[in-house]
């Protein structure tokens, strides 16, 4: 039983490796693509920034909602092609053939479109945040909620990205199918920094992300992976 564990992990672990190279090597052939959604995020922070001006009070009290909302716009706006271009060449196919779980690859495609939608709005945060003049002591609570929100979206988006494979034009349909499922995610993530803000406990609703994060990473590749199966039977 060991060693056929220790077989199985160089196959997932090889896998998971060989997705990340190919894929990184056609985000460089297409840096000016993948920069879009990070930079779509960032304008829509600064436009809010100039829109408001010299309002700290105005702009410190929508800091959190119009962070959440960039960051929930600039992964929507990838969403479509998550999985198109492996459609469209052959690649999904190879994947079903592949000696290791479809679920696996979809939840490594779907961790790679979070590292380069959410991630670079990660790393900007506290500088963001600084732009439209969010108190210091709420920082960590936004930070805590991206952290978990974001990954969450990046999963929820990856189910709709599947079931809508196998359409033409459906960027639009993506975005109806996904918008209510990140809601809720919206809701807590924007809402424990605004607690924060009246100096309310927002224990339960970081958990909340939390459990919705653990039950994401179990449940949406098996969902996409059954949906890409069924798209393309």
């Amino acid at each position: 039983m060991h060693e056929s564990s220790a077989a199985a992990s160089p196959g997932l672990l090889g896998s998971a490796k060989a997705l990340l190279i190919r894929d990184l090597r056609l985000l460089w052939r297409r840096r000016g693509d993948a920069l879009q959604p990070a930079l779509f995020a960032l304008l829509v922070i600064v436009l809010f920034a100039l829109a408001l001006g010299s309002e700290t009070k105005i702009l410190a009290t929508v800091a959190p909602g119009v962070l959440w909302v960039a960051a929930l716009l600039s992964g929507l706006l990838a969403l479509d092609t998550l999985f198109r271009g492996d459609a469209e060449d052959g690649s999904l196919e190879q994947w079903m053939l592949a000696p290791v779980p479809l679920s696996w690859l979809v939840l490594m495609r779907t961790l790679i479109h979070w590292a380069t939608t959410a991630l670079p709005l990660l790393v900007f945060a506290p500088l963001l945040a600084e732009l439209m003049h969010l108190p210091h002591e709420q920082l960590p609570v936004l930070m805590a909620s991206l952290v978990l929100g974001t990954p969450l979206l990046s999963l929820l988006g990856a189910v709709v990205a599947a079931l809508t494979v196998g359409m033409r034009r459906s960027g639009i349909l993506v975005a109806l199918l996904a918008l209510p499922l990140y809601v809720p995610v919206l809701v807590f993530g924007a809402g424990s920094v605004a607690a924060s803000a009246q100096g309310l406990d927002v224990t339960g609703a970081l958990l909340l992300l939390g459990a919705g994060l653990v039950l994401a990473l179990v449940l949406a590749p098996l969902a996409a992976a059954a949906a890409i199966r069924i798209a393309l039977s």
